[in-house]
């Protein structure tokens, strides 16, 4: 590992031999590992252990993943952690609800331990290269700042999951600029993670609930803007 950071990764899933298999293989590849065999167990390691990435199973008994992801996101410090759907189920509307409570992938089993481990490593990657020396962004009464994740809409500081920040982070960045929503996967998902176009939508739904109206515009037909008033 050299001076590399090991990244902590969190394994949630009802089966014992695939928690087995992935913390095998993520020990293997240099990452700090815990597991939990149900939801509730997992928000409570989570929020000691403060995991880089989750590996969270949708289909679980007492609690489900995506109840789980949801609880997980509403912990503040785990504002910049990437949850990862494993699941047997290739239904759309499963991939609907996960990618809506802020799941970032989304792993089809049965898994194959070189290609998640792959996948994991470029999740990884494209973050650290999406950080910049402009990390402060105000404009007006809207403060974004990069390096703590942290949003203030006049003087009020307002979590936002992780893939909500980076949507208005990347507007913000490019104010009065329209942007698709295939651009927006792009940037913001990656070109590696299969997503819906509607989540867009549900993201910037819920970012302008958070922040107010004000500063992301719809152009029908197009896209959405960074509005500068």
């Amino acid at each position: 590992m050299g001076n590399k950071q090991m990244h902590k990764v969190l394994v949630v899933d009802d089966e014992e031999p695939i928690l087995e298999l992935l913390k095998y293989n993520l020990e293997k590849g240099g990452y700090d590992v815990k597991t939990a065999s149900d939801g509730s167990k997992a928000v409570d390691i989570a929020k000691k252990f403060v995991p880089d990435l989750v590996l969270l199973d949708i289909m679980m008994p007492k609690m489900d993943g995506v109840e789980t992801c949801r609880l997980l996101r509403d912990i503040p410090e785990l504002q910049k952690t990437f949850v990862v759907f494993l699941t047997a189920r290739s239904e759309e509307y499963s991939e609907v609800a996960a990618f809506d409570v802020g799941a970032d992938d989304y792993i089809t089993k049965p898994i194959k331990p070189r290609a998640l481990m792959s996948r994991i490593s470029a999740l990884f990657r494209r973050d650290s290269k999406k950080s910049s020396p402009s990390s402060l962004i105000t404009i007006g009464e809207l403060t974004i700042d990069r390096t703590s994740y942290t949003i203030k809409v006049n003087d009020k500081e307002i979590n936002l999951p992780k893939k909500e920040f980076e949507l208005l982070y990347f507007l913000a960045q490019n104010p009065n600029k329209v942007f698709s929503r295939e651009d927006l996967l792009q940037n913001i998902w990656g070109s590696d993670v299969y997503v819906l176009a509607r989540t867009v939508d549900v993201h910037i739904r819920k970012v302008r609930e958070k922040i107010g109206d004000d500063f992301i515009t719809t152009v029908k037909g197009v896209g959405y803007k960074f509005s500068l008033n």
